[in-house]
């Protein structure tokens, strides 16, 4: 009988648990973060209340969970799965989101998500590309934890340039009026997933639409955070 070993995507060990795509040494290894606020993620002095940032200009969600910084390794598995068409990693980062939210919510610094809403692409830049990488990494986010979700949702009406290209004034005139919710969230508790947030603008943009839409709730996942 032919065995195919799968092995960790950081050493290239085999794994014991193939579906994990991390081994355990890799996961427990991975860079330790800094003390971050839990409203906005940056670094800060406690790791339960607000920062001074967030005191003086809250973003528009409750809480924030991620991974890691936007650094090695993570930032080379995010790459590999946005731009190499790696998309076998979509399950493997999202398990690791899963496990940092898990430990949020068994210390109750989050509520269950009963929603769970991907960043969406512009549809002619998710043909070239194949395919939103934010979705690939709700699908089994949702599974897992027994959420609703649908990648229809919320649209983006309009294709802008790149965030990453622009200053942070110029990102938030870059996203003004370009998305549209397709359902009625009204009372539901909002889990908003995006792959990477470096400023937050496009997360306050959404975030913004989705309170006038009467949300109950609005908690942001994403893997990396540039801190």
């Amino acid at each position: 009988m032919l065995t195919i070993v799968s092995r960790c995507w950081l050493c290239q060990q085999s794994l014991y648990h193939p579906l994990h795509g991390i081994c355990c040494y890799c996961r427990h290894h991975l860079p330790v973060l800094p003390l971050c606020c839990p409203r906005c993620g940056l670094p800060a002095s406690h790791a339960v209340l607000p920062c001074g940032r967030c005191l003086n200009k809250s973003p528009r969600w409750l809480s924030i969970t991620f991974v890691g910084d936007y650094a090695p390794p993570l930032s080379g598995l995010i790459k590999k799965l946005k731009y190499d068409g790696v998309m076998q990693l979509a399950p493997v980062l999202a398990r690791l989101l899963l496990l940092r939210w898990l430990d949020a919510w068994r210390a109750g610094n989050v509520i269950r998500p009963q929603q769970i809403i991907s960043v969406p692409l512009h549809h002619g830049r998710c043909w070239r590309r194949g395919y939103n990488q934010t979705d690939l990494l709700a699908r089994p986010l949702a599974h897992w934890l027994g959420c609703y979700y649908s990648n229809k949702t919320l649209q983006r009406i309009r294709a802008t340039p790149p965030q990453q290209q622009l200053k942070a004034t110029a990102r938030r005139r870059n996203l003004r009026g370009i998305f549209r919710c397709t359902e009625s969230l009204r009372g539901q508790h909002i889990a908003l997933l995006d792959d990477v947030m470096t400023t937050g603008s496009t997360l306050n943009e959404i975030a913004k639409l989705l309170w006038a839409q009467g949300i109950a709730s609005l908690q942001v996942w994403c893997i990396c955070r540039t801190l």
